[in-house]
């Protein structure tokens, strides 16, 4: 068969294959390259090469929950920007701290986490422009000479010959005609992975960055929970001591100063439970951001510690949630597999393969160039499959339920991310309410000390309604702590599962 036959065959094979393909499914749309069998066969295989994809159409997945956001008591309106959308916040306007935007630059630069994952987006880059790579053929310079002696019992002429042969030229090496997109749809598939990777990078900033935020602020809380302590210590001892001397006066009774002492002595459990809670909290801190943190950039107290500058409370529909990376990533990841069938697909079609070169050979190096040295070579090869025992089949069949189970992967991970709002916007819609009782409780318990240890100097009553007041108050200063924090965990947390913040 001659060359020119094995391409009108090949040719007659690949249209033939088309159209019986676009009969047996519906949901796939071959494309061709324009023009028609006028051009010459080697052009019009060239130009069908890539042009036909047989991976389905991808449809995006409706989402699987509610358009509007969870309503009831727990979930009240707040004062924010209720029309922007959090992934075009800028993290260094939603952070209001100049401290804590420090510290965060510094994670920035300095996570390991963050490092690996802009790395994988360079592996992953460089692993599409192989896939790339493949749509194209690869042209190769060779030079070769050979030589040997032939003995003259084995030479034509009866004589010793050293017949010696020189080359030099292009060559084509097993380039495949993409005629079925087997190679478009792997190429497709790498793509997917990269703009995986990339999402999965933006996934990690923005989780960084919350967490940074999060150890920074508990660290904060502690601290003030450390200073509470000290000065609650200071009082406690000022007390016992004014207690002891009313008891060596005959003032006071021993239980008035052994309560006492039991003050004294809490508050020092409080203080080293705290201060180790405090190392913790700088040793999580330096963990997360990848370095030692200055000490000048470490927080004093929760109160000064503006946190946020933008309330948020999302007035847009839950369909904002398709902008968060991690769902970003998971569609990716579904393309990718959707691709995956057309390369399964193609495997029932026969399979185009050149090799060729051309250049020059001769007997005699410096003949290499001569009027007759033009020397070429053309190998087209065709691989039709014919029995494989079903494995193409199988193989069809495995890509068909990896991406069933990366549509399931994706609505689940959007179903995850309402979840994570809802659960955020419930805290959010409660906790000013919180808030503001638990500073009124402390404001209450602060009067009702100062009123005990009034009607204690007096006379009126014993030190043990003293003691339930302090106890009382001492409690309620802590818990108001710890509710300012979880007022400002929730802001970043709304920042992270809204979908973070523009990169500024």
């Amino acid at each position: 068969m001659t060359t020119r036959s094995l391409w009108r065959l090949s040719l007659k094979i690949s249209a033939g294959a088309i159209t019986t393909l676009r009969r047996t499914t519906t949901r796939v749309a071959p494309a061709h390259c324009a023009g028609g069998l006028h051009f010459p066969v080697l052009l019009a295989a060239l130009c069908l090469s890539g042009c036909t994809s047989l991976a389905p159409f991808y449809t995006r997945p409706a989402a699987p929950v509610p358009d509007a956001w969870p309503a009831g008591p727990a979930y009240q309106q707040g004062t924010g920007q209720t029309g922007q959308i959090t992934a075009d916040i800028p993290w260094q306007e939603f952070f209001l701290d100049p401290q804590l935007q420090k510290v965060i630059a510094l994670a920035l630069e300095n996570n390991r986490d963050l490092r690996v994952a802009a790395l994988n987006i360079e592996r992953s880059r460089a692993q599409y422009r192989i896939s790339r790579a493949e749509l194209l053929p690869k042209i190769d310079a060779t030079a070769a000479g050979s030589g040997q002696r032939v003995p003259g019992d084995l030479s034509r002429t009866g004589k010793a010959e050293t017949p010696e042969e020189y080359r030099v030229g292009l060559g084509v090496s097993s380039y495949e005609l993409d005629l079925f997109g087997r190679v478009r749809s792997l190429k497709d598939q790498a793509l997917e992975q990269f703009l995986a990777t990339e999402q999965a990078r933006r996934s990690v900033q923005i989780s960084l960055v919350a967490e940074v935020a999060a150890n920074y602020l508990t660290l904060t809380a502690d601290r003030e929970r450390l200073q509470l302590a000290r000065e609650t210590l200071a009082a406690q001892q000022a007390t016992f001591q004014l207690i002891q001397r009313r008891f060596e006066l005959g003032a006071s009774s021993e239980l008035d100063l052994r309560q006492a002492q039991t003050r004294v002595d809490a508050a020092r459990v409080d203080i080293a439970r705290y201060t180790t809670l405090v190392a913790q909290d700088e040793n999580a801190l330096q963990l997360v951001v990848g370095s030692l943190v200055p000490a000048e950039l470490l927080p004093q107290a929760l109160a000064e510690t503006p946190a946020a500058v933008q309330d948020i409370a999302p007035g847009l529909p839950s369909a904002v949630l398709l902008a968060r990376p991690d769902v970003l990533a998971a569609e990716n990841q579904l393309k990718g597999f959707n691709a995956n069938i057309g390369a399964a697909r193609a495997a029932f079609f026969p399979r185009i393969t050149l090799t060729g070169s051309l250049g020059t050979a001769s007997a005699e190096l410096d003949g290499l160039f001569g009027n007759n040295s033009l020397a070429w070579n053309f190998a087209p090869q065709i691989s039709l499959p014919i029995f494989d025992a079903g494995s193409n089949r199988a193989k069809l069949q495995v890509a068909e339920v990896d991406r069933d189970i990366a549509v399931a992967r994706y609505e689940k991970t959007i179903q995850t991310a309402f979840r994570e709002v809802a659960d955020a916007l419930a805290r959010r819609g409660t906790i000013d309410e919180q808030l503001a009782a638990q500073q009124s409780l402390t404001e209450a318990t602060q009067a009702s000390y100062r009123l005990s240890w009034a009607r204690y100097e007096q006379g009126v009553d014993s030190y043990l309604t003293v003691l339930d007041s302090q106890r009382s108050l001492y409690g309620a200063q802590q818990e108001l702590i710890a509710t300012r924090l979880t007022r400002l965990l929730n802001l970043v947390t709304l920042y992270k599962v809204l979908g973070g913040g523009a990169e500024g």
